[in-house]
């Protein structure tokens, strides 16, 4: 997830102690399916009949069937697709950055776009998601988290929450950012758009995800996971996962958190005990997501898609 601010990360090569006694070589895993997509891969996301995935060169967002482990569609994007993938309403919501930075929408039956809204996301390494009524995106650096409504292709409501934040994600009727300026995870009614709380977690989280009842954040500070409870809103657990630097991303799936940075391409926590159980390392990683019985994670550097069971993954 990365252009150019994980193009600085990987010059200053951040170590990744990781957890040693649990790490295996990630080449040890193997594929069902892997997929050129571009010069680079970033940015995957799965909806009920589909995986999605951004590229550069072309810049584009590239559709994949799931039963043919297929690229069935190419639609070609005016930048980089810089800050995630979401889906609602019909369509594929696509930030992208560049001389024009703004929103494009793609009509997920006919894989083409059907509007470019002049809402410009806050910059890269950011996020996007859907609720039942709203598409959410933080639109600049100072903090305005940016409802949009999809029957109007309009900006409907601007919140503000602290400053630095730049990831949403909507769960069980709440909208969480994470906020890598201010170590803390910023919960939002969805419905009225009042902020409820923000919680300190670890340093710098950026990437989030829900399972378990609870939100995980990806800390790029030091590499750890916070958990939150969802209906507590507290901090319930600190995992020492040895992930730090900017760049990668964080999913959930069968009782298990599954992180991916570079150098790191994956990690298994389970979460009931909140530790991690293994760990595989060497070349590859950067985003991912959980679909179709399989974990989909790009080789960002090389411009592959690879997809994994998740069975191997439990029993290797």
């Amino acid at each position: 997830m990365r252009n150019r601010i994980g193009s600085e990360c990987r010059r200053r090569k951040v170590p990744k102690p990781g957890i040693k006694e649990v790490q295996v070589l990630f080449s040890s895993i193997k594929p069902t399916a892997t997929l050129k997509v571009g010069g680079t891969a970033d940015w995957v996301l799965v909806t009920d009949n589909a995986v999605w995935v951004a590229s550069t060169k072309p810049y584009a967002v590239l559709r994949i069937d799931p039963t043919t482990n297929k690229i069935v569609a190419t639609v070609k994007v005016s930048g980089e697709a810089c800050s995630g993938l979401a889906s609602g309403f019909g369509s594929i919501w696509v930030p992208v950055c560049g001389k024009k930075p703004a929103l494009v929408r793609i009509d997920a039956v006919k894989d083409m776009i059907s509007a470019t809204l002049p809402i410009p996301p806050a910059g890269p390494e950011g996020g996007i998601a859907t609720s039942e009524d709203t598409v959410w995106m933080v639109t600049d650096k100072n903090g305005t988290l940016t409802r949009i409504d999809p029957s109007l292709n309009n900006v409907r409501q601007k919140i503000s929450i602290p400053s630095g934040s730049y990831n949403p994600l909507f769960s069980d009727g709440i909208v969480w950012v994470t906020g890598v300026e201010s170590n803390v995870l910023t919960a939002v009614d969805a419905a009225t758009g009042k902020v409820l709380e923000s919680v300190s977690v670890g340093p710098k989280p950026r990437f989030l995800t829900s399972g378990g009842g609870s939100i995980w954040t990806l800390n790029q500070g030091d590499g750890t996971v916070s958990r939150v409870d969802e209906k507590s809103r507290k901090v319930t657990a600190t995992i020492q996962v040895g992930i730090p630097g900017t760049g990668g991303d964080i999913g959930y799936e069968a009782d298990s958190v599954w992180a991916t940075v570079f150098e790191v391409p994956l990690t298994r926590i389970d979460a009931t005990p909140n530790k991690v159980v293994k760990q595989w390392i060497g070349k590859g990683g950067d985003s991912l997501r959980v679909g179709f019985g399989s974990i989909w994670i790009t080789d960002y550097k090389r411009g592959l898609l690879e997809r994994i069971p998740i069975q191997q993954l439990l029993t290797q």
